[in-house]
């Protein structure tokens, strides 16, 4: 235990490790400077979505320990995924049941867990589907050379990739649903198959999803609601529906012009005084915007850069094909999630309601990117180490 420990600190990815830690701190201080009268308007004291974070931010810290001294290997053992299995159909089961939702948007994405709050099975879900695919895909590479390998031997992770995105679909989170289908493409482009075999598995996928889709379909009532609807509408033209399903947007036009390059100033922003509904959550970055300009905005986009290149820097040098498909899972998850994040707020896509990695306000996300992280910080230990027996 003290020789990997000794190992592991002499290896450990700092870099990466304080681009994290930065930008979680720095998205601290926006949560409080955003959130102050949204506090104030529900009867709480002025720091009140701050102190959550903070809580947030420690279990985050715990959680990315426990997940960076965790070899990334074990999660290819079976009886482990079984448990994360269990774990994701216990949260979507406890969803169906009693899930919550805000009533105006028609959603139901969370569940109260006694003494955690709110949690988004969702969230959990994407960093699932990484682990999963890869574990699935490792152990079919120990025993079949990729190019035997059919489409009807890998009948189980894509059922359950459907079964997931299912799942995220009806509880109308179309912006976790286009994660997840990135995700998915990334693990299976990095894990080594040949290009031939690759369509095949993209054959067997675009079946089962066809089939998938025509039973969504038929509940098109449900998943096709007025706030999406509205959504849709309000694309092109948000000012035309500035009262209605514009709102958002148009205030983060607003907020975006209002901040011009250099910003109003830290706590400035006019935007957040109730123009722009929950501003710490999804629409944080029209608040970075507006008080800090151009800076704030590099700021974030830097330390999101950074993270998604260490991602697929990793992926690329690794030769362990677990490890390849794990950096670039949670490369190209922070990479989507930053892009639809920053596309909704800007009107360069329909709004979907994505929070922006490590800055946005919120539990789930916080700690599950933090457990993602800790795993890639740990696929990046291992990697060095691999490359200095190579090189010896």
């Amino acid at each position: 235990m003290k020789q990997y420990l000794k190992r592991y600190a002499k290896n450990f990815d700092y870099p990466l490790f304080f681009t994290v830690l930065l930008l979680s701190l720095f998205g601290l201080i926006m949560v409080y400077s955003s959130s102050m009268m949204v506090a104030i308007r529900k009867g709480e004291a002025p720091d009140f979505f701050y102190q959550k974070q903070i809580i947030n931010l420690i279990v985050a810290f715990l959680g990315f320990i426990v997940a960076a001294f965790f070899p990334y290997k074990h999660y290819a053992n079976k009886n482990i995924m079984m448990i994360l299995t269990i774990i994701l159909a216990v949260l979507f089961t406890w969803l169906k049941v009693a899930g919550h939702g805000a009533e105006d948007v028609g959603s139901q994405s969370w569940i109260n867990v006694p003494g955690l709050g709110n949690f988004q099975p969702s969230e959990y879900s994407k960093l699932f589907i990484i682990l999963y695919f890869a574990a699935a895909f490792y152990r079919k590479a120990q025993k079949y050379t990729f190019e035997k390998l059919q489409p009807t031997e890998i009948f189980y992770p894509i059922f359950l990739w459907i079964l997931v995105v299912a799942g995220v679909a009806f509880e109308t989170d179309l912006g976790a649903v286009i994660i997840l289908c990135g995700i998915a493409v990334s693990v299976v482009a990095s894990s080594g198959i040949p290009f031939k075999t690759f369509w095949k598995f993209f054959g067997v996928l675009a079946a089962f999803g066809a089939a998938i889709l025509g039973i969504l379909l038929l509940f098109k009532g449900e998943l096709l609601t007025e706030n999406r609807k509205g959504r849709i509408l309000s694309y092109l033209n948000p000012f035309e529906y500035e009262n209605g399903s514009g709102h958002q947007v148009a205030n983060s036009y607003y907020a975006i012009g209002g901040g011009g390059l250099e910003g109003r100033g830290l706590g400035q922003s006019i935007q957040k005084l109730g123009y722009l509904p929950e501003p710490q959550t999804d629409f944080i970055m029209a608040i970075i915007m507006e008080e800090l300009g151009v800076w704030g905005v590099l700021i974030v986009l830097i330390g999101l850069g950074f993270i998604i290149y260490k991602g697929f820097s990793i992926a690329l040098r690794t030769k362990d094909p677990m490890a390849r498909m794990i950096a670039a899972g949670i490369a190209s998850w922070i990479g989507w999630q930053s892009f639809i994040n920053l596309g909704g707020v800007t009107g360069l896509i329909p709004l979907t309601g994505v929070t922006l990695p490590f800055i946005s306000y919120g539990g789930t996300s916080i700690i599950i990117l933090s457990l993602a992280m800790g795993i890639l910080i740990n696929v990046s230990m291992f990697e060095k180490v691999e490359r200095k027996k190579t090189q010896s």
